[in-house]
């Protein structure tokens, strides 16, 4: 039948252009005619029937797929890492841990970054690295000096402090001697100045460096006597917060009989600097004998680590 298809439309040409009114020998006959319309027809039968076998077939084709995908069991996951924070004094930068992303970590000024700067996320589920952190940078132990001379550097959490600890300016009988760095003590008082042997024998300092936003209550500072060898120690030991920025913060308090506790009982944001004078006092069968005065200097830092 498809052979015939040429010579038939070939045909119907013919007598589509040749003029009814115009009698030639090249024009087709009646019944030459109607045996191409016959083609024709046989072939678009034909054509149709084939169309209509392949639209089932392709309909059955789409059957089973549907049926194939709708028994398959649920889509698998793509491949993911174990999610990262960002480290302590430090940032992250990315949010994707699908396989080859990668994260960034930098740490905050004052700190520097222990362990890689990025990490990527491998096919079987894990990163390059270990998850770095950041350690505070100890300027007092660079190789070169910090602070101007004759101050003391003391570190704090991403920083540092210069401090020059001084003995309190002598007055009438009572002076005072630097017996080390952070130590200050009275010089023997006259046989009859009350006043002055009321005044703190040793006064210390003391530097402490705390985060911000620290969990409270918590220990800060312990205050406590021993005797020289061979002396009766006092029997009683009364301790207080006696000078100071602390508004509050802090309370004393006694810990056993002999060691007195500086309590951090309200919460600090830094960076601020606080201070706070505690007092012991030494006393013998109820007579006192000798107070002592630690000068406690917190640098509160910006960091909460």
């Amino acid at each position: 039948m498809v052979p015939k298809c040429p010579r038939a439309l070939f045909l119907l040409l013919l007598f589509l252009v040749c003029p009814e009114s115009r009698a030639s020998q090249n024009c087709l006959n009646k019944q030459q005619f109607l045996t191409a319309i016959r083609h024709l027809q046989q072939l678009l039968k034909g054509q149709e029937t084939r169309f209509a076998e392949g639209v089932r077939h392709m309909k059955s084709r789409l059957a089973a797929l549907q049926s194939s995908v709708s028994k398959a069991g649920p889509d698998t996951p793509p491949v993911s890492c174990p999610a990262l924070n960002a480290p302590l004094d430090g940032r992250k930068f990315g949010s994707k841990y699908l396989v080859d992303h990668e994260v960034h970590f930098t740490c905050n000024p004052g700190f520097r970054l222990v362990g890689p700067s990025s990490v990527v996320c491998l096919p079987n589920g894990t990163w390059t690295g270990e998850q770095p952190r950041c350690k505070d940078v100890d300027e007092c132990v660079s190789a070169q000096p910090v602070c101007p001379r004759g101050t003391v550097c003391i570190n704090t959490g991403g920083g540092f402090q210069c401090v020059s600890p001084e003995c309190p300016e002598g007055s009438s009988n009572v002076s005072y001697v630097k017996t080390s760095p952070f130590q200050c003590e009275r010089n023997p008082c006259p046989m009859d100045s009350r006043p002055c042997r009321h005044m703190p024998k040793t006064i210390s300092f003391h530097y402490l460096s705390l985060p911000s936003n620290l969990k409270t209550p918590i220990t800060l500072f312990r205050m406590a006597t021993a005797s020289a060898p061979g002396r009766p120690g006092p029997n009683s030991l009364r301790f207080g917060i006696v000078g100071g920025n602390s508004r509050g913060h802090f309370v004393m308090q006694r810990s056993d009989r002999q060691t007195g506790e500086l309590i951090l009982v309200q919460t600090l944001e830094g960076p601020q600097t606080l201070e706070v004078d505690v007092d012991m006092s030494e006393y013998l069968d109820r007579s006192f004998q000798a107070s002592h005065v630690s000068k406690v200097t917190i640098f509160v830092s910006p960091y909460d680590f």
